[in-house]
């Protein structure tokens, strides 16, 4: 017999629990609510280290962690394996995106591909010639590099705030140019704020890659069999003095884009083993293991029939978005206003010059270079994305933030001009943010007129 209990005549308490499992399930679908969750777990960090309870958030963070395997053995602090080793899953759910615009989207052609190439170059030159322009004392002019990056997590958030009606090529042209910043910021910081990078770890590396192709050849399709490669993989990168996260970018760039069914025809196993579940929902006496194992055979073909780039990536997007990078916000936005006072002239000059350079030279940056690519036709620009969208990339990404605070501290020992440096991006980030937010919800307007 068939099961006709309406939801009205379920209990109380399922019926609440289902009611709240549909709205949480909802609002993980709906991309401004991950956005809002960023945004609050930063604004709670901001509190939190500016409360009486300021140490023990900074506290927290600091403690260590560590593992041992073997003769093997390692630790860091929370904030360490927050920032380099859980925020790779957000980094790799997005080479994935630019995998698959590489192979059929905004960047399948060599002329759209190269236009946030030429972007990031804009974004990265023109920022730091303000700054250099307004600091010419040699110590104030170390923190060039500081405007020059991108807060990629919290540049996508914000955007993710303005809904689905933003066309999808200027998120990915956006993801696409904060990769090159941060590939650009890992290159300045070896080469201009530390002893440079150490190629042994390319033999991990490799090898790591190596293992990861051995596995696709192989017809390997468990996520969780590519935790090894992707560890040796990550481990390179760390030891080469690398971001450890642009592991996650390498491998979301490596998965496949086909899918490579196991058996002849997945459609006929879905269409066979459905028609087995229904013919069995007519009978009293239902035989469960039947049906489970219909069950377990659709979700096998249904696993293949999705390219392991898109399978992937709808698997790890909820966690991404609703765990990775509020626990990211909430680790790395606790910045304490306490002797942030700017008082010297030194300071001042490098506050506003980080603060023009973010705000208005990273916009002004990108839109030019494009403006004088595509007018040069040595680029073009990808289908949905207009000038408009290339200025409402350009402000989303003066959000400088973490990445602009930690290329500060490398750069002033200075403590008043360190100081100096964190306001300006404080601001900046805040103001680029909301700029971001206001152009957008205006040009949103425009395109659903």
């Amino acid at each position: 017999m068939k099961n006709n209990t309406s939801p009205s005549q379920l209990p109380f308490g399922h019926r609440l629990a289902q009611s709240v499992s549909d709205q949480f399930t909802r609002l993980t679908h709906i991309e401004a609510f991950g956005g809002i969750v960023l945004i609050a777990a930063a604004v709670a960090a901001l509190v939190w280290a500016n409360s009486s309870y300021a140490q023990q958030y900074f506290d927290f963070w600091e403690q260590t962690v560590g593992f041992e395997l073997g003769d093997f053995a390692m630790s860091g602090s929370l904030h360490f394996w927050v920032n380099d080793a859980l925020m790779t899953a957000f980094f790799l759910v997005v080479g994935m995106e630019i995998r698959r615009e590489i192979h059929e989207g905004a960047l399948s052609s060599f002329a759209q591909a190269s236009l946030p190439l030429v972007a990031a170059a804009g974004g990265v030159i023109v920022p730091a010639l303000i700054y250099l322009m307004m600091n010419t004392d040699p110590v104030q002019g170390r923190g060039w590099a500081v405007p020059t990056a991108t807060d990629i997590a919290f540049a996508v958030g914000v955007l993710a705030l303005l809904g689905r009606s933003i066309p999808s090529n200027v998120r990915i042209m956006l993801l696409a140019i904060a990769i090159i910043d941060d590939v650009v910021a890992v290159l300045i910081i070896a080469f201009f704020y530390s002893g440079g990078l150490d190629y042994s770890g390319l033999w991990l590396i490799a090898a790591g890659m190596l293992l990861v192709v051995v596995w696709q050849r192989l017809g390997i399709a468990s996520a969780f069999a590519y935790l090894i490669p992707g560890a040796i993989l990550w481990f390179g990168v760390l030891k080469m003095g690398a971001h450890p996260t642009l592991a996650g970018v390498i491998l979301g760039l490596m998965t496949p884009v086909y899918a490579r069914p196991l058996r002849a025809d997945p459609l006929t196993v879905v269409e066979e083993n459905i028609a087995r579940i229904k013919a069995q929902a007519h009978y009293s006496d239902k035989d469960e293991l039947v049906i489970l194992q219909s069950i377990e055979k659709v979700r096998e073909a249904h696993r293949e029939l999705l390219p392991p780039v898109a399978r992937v990536q709808m698997q790890l997007h909820p966690w991404v978005a609703f765990l990775v990078m509020p626990v990211f916000a909430l680790a790395n936005a606790g910045v304490s206003f306490k002797g942030l006072e700017v008082s010297s002239g030194a300071a001042q000059s490098v506050m506003w010059g980080v603060i023009l350079a973010l705000v208005i030279g990273k916009p002004l940056g990108i839109f030019i270079a494009c403006r004088l690519a595509v007018a040069l036709k040595a680029c073009q620009l990808a289908e949905g994305v207009t000038w408009s969208g290339i200025l409402l990339i350009g402000l989303l990404a003066g959000i400088g933030f973490t990445m602009s605070i930690f290329i500060g501290t490398l750069a002033f020992d200075n403590e008043s001009l360190l100081n100096a440096a964190k306001l300006g991006v404080l601001v900046a980030s805040s103001s680029a943010a909301l700029l971001g937010l206001g152009w957008g919800a205006w040009y949103v307007h425009r395109l659903n007129k």
